[in-house]
């Protein structure tokens, strides 16, 4: 059986209003991050009561996750860079330790 080589990384979930989604990728790109999953339509209870996804006419409305993998250096930056968003607007991030696989799809 072949070995896989796992690497350590962390990947950040960030849950913000689809309306935000173009300044969570660009801020993304700007840190240098190689690529990221978008998840939409997501539903789901928090402080302000229950989010119903899968909007008809307002996909803007609707919260939406932003999954990355990156290694370690990059945590700080993109921090630094959604925290005066995170201040005046809705979502959250979390940050788990994870390996990858394939560690030359995650660095420049």
């Amino acid at each position: 059986m072949n070995h896989l080589n796992l690497s350590p990384v962390k990947k950040i979930e960030i849950i913000l209003e689809g309306a935000h989604q173009e300044f969570a990728t660009d801020l993304l790109d700007r840190a240098g991050v190689t690529g990221y999953t978008l998840v939409g339509n997501l539903s789901g209870k928090g402080r302000h009561g229950f989010h119903e996804g899968h909007l008809m006419f307002n996909e803007d409305a609707v919260l939406i996750m932003i999954i990355v993998a990156v290694p370690t250096e990059l945590v700080e930056p993109i921090l630094e860079g959604f925290s005066p968003f995170f201040s005046s607007h809705t979502g959250v991030v979390f940050i788990s330790d994870i390996q990858v696989s394939r560690l030359v799809k995650f660095k420049h």
